[in-house]
This record gives C-alpha cells, structure tokens and sequence, in this order.
C-alpha cells in the first residue's frame, strides 16, 4: 500500500435476537432449521395486513445507540424503501432514513488494536426489518420467510477505517457490546449478522479530510463472516492499487460488488444505487411517536457492564493480566460462567487460570462452547477448594476435570471412582519417608555432598502413596528427616 492510504467504512447489519416476535409481526422472532415456520401473513407481504411496531425492539435499538453515545430523537417514524426483489414480496422495506430520526446519529466507537486505541465516528443507527432468505441451487432458488421480518440493526460508520485488520477489531467489538448488553446473540453461523464493506484509495499525500480526495467507493454486499471482510478488503485494495498503477482507476465507477468465497475475489453486480432511486417516502402506517424522556432514562439504567469495562474490573480489582483479562470476556458466556465461580467464592487467579489454561483449551480442541460443557461453575468451584484443601495435587486435578467432562459426574464422585484423593496427613507421610530414608543411607550421604538425590527420595514416596502423597508436605517432610540423620 505504499503511497496510498485507504479509506473503509461499514454498514454492519445485526438481528436484534432478544424480541419474542418479530419488528412488526406476530411471528416467532427465533432460528429454526425448518423453512417458513416462523411466518404470518404480514410476512409474505399479503395485501390489507398492517405493521404494528415491536416496542421491545425499539429499546433494544435506543440501547445500541447509547451505548455509541448517538443522539436519540425526540420523535421517531419510519420509511419505506422501495425497490423488487424476491426476498422482499411487498417491494418495499420498512426502514428508518432520514435525519436525526433514525434511532441514533453521531456517535462512535473506540476500541483496542495491538495496544493502540482506535476512535470510529459513527454516523447512525437505524432500525428496520429484515428480508427473506434465498438459497441458490443449480437450476432453481428456495426462499424462506423465517428471517422476513425479524428486527435488524444497521449501523454505519464514517470512512475512517485504514485496514482489514481494524475493520475486523471495530465488527468484534460491535459484536460483543450487542451480547454483553442483551441486544443480539450475534451468531454469524445463524445469520444474525451481515455486513456491507466500502472501500476507496487515495494518493496519500492528498488530505484524507477533504471527500473531493477520495477514490471512487466500492461497494462489497452481504459478506457474512468476518474472515470474509478481511480477505474481501485486502483483495480489493489490491485490486484498486492495480487499476491505480495501470491508469484505469480514474475510469472506474462507483460500484457495488460482491465477496465470491471460492474464489477470493470480489465480483462486479451493478452500478451503485443511490438513495434517489429507493424513493424513500414517510411509511403511512405508522404514525410518528414520541420517544419520552423517561423511557430513554429507563433504557440508560439497563445498561449492563461491557466487556471492556469488566476487562478493567478484572485488572484493576482481581489482579488479572491484560491477557487473561482479554481472553475472558472476549466472549460473553465464558466472562459470566467466570463471575458466577467468583459468586461462588473461587479464588479470582485460580478460576481464571482453569478457565484459560484448561477449559478453554478443551472447548476449542473439541469445538464447543461453554454452555456444551457439564462442568459448571459450582464443579469447577468444588475442584479448586479440594485442590486448596489438598484433598487432591494439582496434577490429579486435570484427571479429575477430564473424568468429568466425559463421564459426566460430579467431580466428588469422580475422586471415590479414581482413589486419588491426596494424603495430607504428616504422620502417614513422615513414616513412609522414614522407611525410604532407611532403605537408602548412601543416596543420603550422596545428597550432603551435592549430588541430586533428592527428587529420588520424592519419586519413592509417590511411588508407594501411587501419587497420592502431598508434593510439597513430602518434600519438606524428606528435608526434616535428612536433617536429622
């Protein structure tokens, strides 16, 4: 990218998951692997049905926008979009446009990238509904209406993105404020989230400040992973910096686009649509409403702690590192399973060391998430006060959780089944390793004079307790009794 400096903005579409019915719809607002369950006739567009608004929706989507500290309206309304296209049988789609009556403007985001802070202005939040879902076959498409009408997030930032690599870092960390704040599951294999990538180069020499500097914008439509707008981006910077270095950039025009996975290459579709030609107008069917000051204030003291602000609660109070502080509330599930062991009464630094050592390990090399696992947090909770407790060494700690897991047992129970509870007792100890002291007499004197004997008179000890004998009362108990000889 020398000489160049790229300018990315996002529209990132998020399904508001924490709704039981749909935005204007009676229909079931959840995922179903079975096609068109989740349907009314408002749905599928049929004529003489009404939209009637989701006021839990609403919430949802004020939340996101304080939480970006947008500005909320003082009246809210919505429009509609028209244009045809399978997915969407009435030809419109009921959405929120013009300004300040989208839900939130001028807000943003900062966010962590390699230690270094990153500030994204965002330039709104709006709430509209979703389509309709297509499968694309050989010689025919299937649609689903599950998805039509569900209620969807569209937030869309400023152009002040410069790499894949902090576009990535901006969608996950948008994707934990919607699961820490109860907005969204956020779930890209469900399709709860989809985004649009805009991307441009500009010599970079020119100021960035300035839109007349600006390349031309592609448009890139509908990538749903974000490993897919990482490699979408890089392959489109690339391919603009070609068109720059072989003087056609200048002829190209602004665009929309499409991310082909087999491939790794983005795809023309059409000439960018402008606002103008979705003739937005004021939906008729909803009349405009006020959003009061108090419901506002109510929605802003629902506000739950965020990821970030646990991250700092987790440094500051427990004594966690940054690293295992990160890795912990990365995702939501594990930063609760975590706080519900220290309600618990676990030690901060063992949990989080069970959790990133051992657990999260498990779960990644057999592709689960947390709630998968029959390990709860009171199991881990009685696994580490019997460790504490020295009812069990650490090592025979690990044996235990694994036995768990796959057995499904309680950790007790697996402790009878195995015989490993840990000998703590310093008189059956101190008698074992007096025996081994007088089997051995040389190694004793080979000790005094330097030699490394001492590990021997260990392993014999856990050889004759079958490693049940407390490592660190056996190591001491050896020293006393050497001392005494």
């Amino acid at each position: 990218m020398d000489g160049y400096k790229v300018l990315i903005g996002l529209e990132m579409h998020c399904e508001i998951s924490e709704t039981n019915t749909k935005v204007f719809s009676s229909a079931k607002n959840g995922y179903s692997d079975i096609p068109n369950v989740n349907i009314r006739p408002i749905d599928m567009g049929f004529p003489g049905t009404l939209p009637v608004v989701n006021k839990k929706a609403v919430e949802m989507a004020l939340k996101a926008s304080m939480i970006l500290g947008c500005e909320q309206p003082d009246y809210m309304f919505f429009e509609r979009k028209n244009y045809y296209y399978p997915d969407m049988p009435k030809n419109y789609q009921i959405t929120q446009e013009t300004k300040p009556i989208p839900v939130g403007i001028h807000g943003s985001l900062t966010f962590d990238l390699d230690g270094k802070k990153k500030t994204v202005r965002i330039n709104n939040i709006h709430l509209e509904e979703d389509a309709a879902s297509l499968d694309h076959y050989g010689t025919f498409s299937t649609i689903n209406y599950n998805r039509a009408g569900v209620p969807l997030l569209e937030l869309v930032t400023e152009p002040d993105l410069r790499s894949a690599s902090e576009a990535v870092a901006f969608l996950e960390t948008m994707r934990s404020i919607y699961q820490y704040a109860g907005i969204s599951e956020a779930d890209s294999r469900k399709g709860q989230i989809r985004c649009d990538v805009n991307v441009s180069i500009m010599d970079e020499k020119l100021d960035e400040k300035d839109p007349k500097n600006w390349g031309t914008k592609v448009e890139i439509k509908n990538v749903n992973s974000f490993g897919g707008v990482r490699d979408a981006i890089n392959f489109e910077i690339e391919r603009q910096i070609e068109a720059k270095e072989n003087g056609t950039y200048d002829e190209m025009e602004q665009q929309t686009r499409r991310w082909d996975e087999d491939s790794f290459t983005t795809i023309f579709m059409r000439s960018k649509v402008d606002a103008i030609d979705y003739r937005y107008f004021v939906e008729p069917n909803i009349p405009k409403y006020k959003i009061s000051e108090e419901w506002k204030e109510t929605i802003r003291k629902s506000i739950p702690k965020l990821a970030s602000e646990r991250k700092e609660i987790y440094m500051k109070d427990y004594g966690l590192s940054e690293y295992d502080a990160k890795v912990i509330v990365k995702d939501k599930a594990i930063s609760d399973y975590y706080e519900e062991t220290l309600k618990l009464g676990a030690s901060p630094k063992a949990s989080a060391n069970w959790l990133t050592s051992v657990i999260l390990g498990y779960l990644n090399k057999n592709e689960l998430e947390i709630k998968d696992l029959y390990l709860t947090p009171k199991m881990l909770v009685d696994l580490i006060d019997m460790v504490k407790d020295g009812k069990i060494s650490s090592k025979q700690s690990k044996e235990v959780l694994n036995k768990v897991i796959e057995q499904k047992q309680e950790p007790m129970a697996i402790v009878k089944k195995l015989g490993v509870t840990q000998i703590s007792d310093d008189k059956t100890i101190r008698d074992i390793v007096v025996k081994v002291l007088d089997e051995h007499p040389d190694l004793i004197e080979d000790h005094r004079k330097g030699k490394n004997t001492f590990d021997f008179f260990v392993g014999q000890v856990m050889k004759s307790t079958r490693g049940q004998a407390n490592p660190s009362l056996t190591a001491q108990i050896i020293k006393e009794e050497i001392e005494k000889r």
